[in-house]
């Protein structure tokens, strides 16, 4: 409708509409609906109040006066209904959203630590009872530690590359750029065994020493029931004067029955190890072999060969040291009669949870 910005009563009658119909607005989408209606653009007191540039010089004062009154009015009742509305909006939220903290609930559970961590913690605890210390060392090794000092020959073949893996490969380098007199420099690999922590640990202590070195290792070996590409080893080794093979029995029988039960045992087998001499096969007298009881090889061992010494700044006149190693993986499947190592890698909660180890170290 048109409405002059002189007609006092017309005026009048738009501001209480306007109020009513915000009054009556129960959403912000209905308020905004309204507000358009009175008091937008093409609202009728919108219109009138543009009306008031056209009047006569005597009138703009009295249209002025009612215009701005009644645009005041409207105003206000549009600030009163959003405030009313936005608070029945907080306390339906708080309504709906409301929660009772004393309903009983069903948590989710804390999962489970992997029964290797807890092995290796229980291996650690056992060498650290003895007076050992136990060592870490790199997982990307250089190829010197993990082979040249351990005694393992150029042409060894566990330095082949389907053995091992290269992160930085072995180069090529000519001294005076000749091809008859070029020189091949060690690389990067990932360690294939714990054993290089022996010789950081020998080169940075000398001796005597006496350390357990956990770990992770590579190998280039397919995934399946007994193979895995990365695994776990426990290494340990003794330098000291006057080291024997009874010392080096006498510590894997201990360790054997730490692992396994008061009936272990060990028993060496003779064998071959670039970095031991003599060296040994170490087998397990296990009372829970499937079968029955019966031998079953846990891992190897010897005497630490005389180069492996010399590599390390060691005098073998002076002194003479034991080294051992065994699988982490082995050690729990064993223990458990675990008889694919892909449980042990895929991640299944349902694994770790049969050993009880929920929250364990928490």
């Amino acid at each position: 409708m048109d409405l002059s910005p002189l007609d006092e009563a017309g005026i009048a009658l738009a501001v209480s509409s306007a109020i009513a119909a915000f009054e009556s607005a129960s959403t912000l989408e209905e308020l905004k609906e309204a507000r358009l209606t009175h008091s937008g653009d093409g609202a009728p007191i919108t219109q009138a109040n543009m009306q008031i540039k056209s009047l006569e010089k005597d009138q703009k004062p009295v249209a002025g006066r009612l215009m701005g009154s009644a645009r005041k009015e409207i105003q206000q009742a549009l600030d009163l209904a959003t405030a009313r509305i936005e608070a029945l909006n907080e306390e339906r939220m708080l309504a709906e959203e409301m929660v009772d903290v004393t309903v009983p609930t069903r948590r989710a559970p804390k999962g489970a630590r992997h029964p290797l961590n807890v092995l290796l913690e229980d291996v650690s605890d056992f060498f650290i009872g003895m007076g050992w210390d136990i060592v870490e060392g790199p997982e990307i090794e250089h190829e010197w530690f993990n082979f040249d000092a351990l005694n393992f020959g150029p042409d060894h073949p566990a330095r082949q590359m389907q053995d091992t893996f290269y992160v930085d490969g072995v180069e090529t380098v000519a001294s005076d750029g000749s091809a008859s007199d070029q020189v091949e420099q060690p690389g990067l690999v990932l360690r294939t065994h714990t054993s290089p922590v022996q010789s950081h640990t020998l080169l940075s202590r000398g001796a005597p020493v006496y350390i357990a070195c956990p770990g992770k290792v590579y190998r280039t070996d397919a995934l399946d029931a007994t193979h895995t590409p990365v695994f776990h080893q426990i290494e340990g080794l003794a330098v000291d004067k006057g080291l024997t093979m009874e010392h080096l029995k006498g510590t894997l029988d201990h360790f054997a029955k730490a692992m396994f039960g008061p009936e272990a045992k060990t028993r060496l087998r003779p064998s071959f190890f670039p970095f031991t001499e003599p060296s040994a096969e170490m087998d397990l007298w296990f009372p829970l072999k499937k079968g029955g009881p019966g031998w079953i090889e846990w891992g190897g061992c010897g005497m630490v060969n005389p180069e492996v010494l010399k590599n390390a700044g060691i005098d073998p006149e002076e002194y003479t040291g034991f080294a051992f190693g065994m699988g982490i993986e082995r050690t729990l499947m064993l223990r458990h009669g675990i008889a694919d190592m892909r449980d042990m890698v895929e991640g299944d909660i349902r694994f770790s949870l049969q050993f009880g180890t929920t929250g364990r170290g928490n």
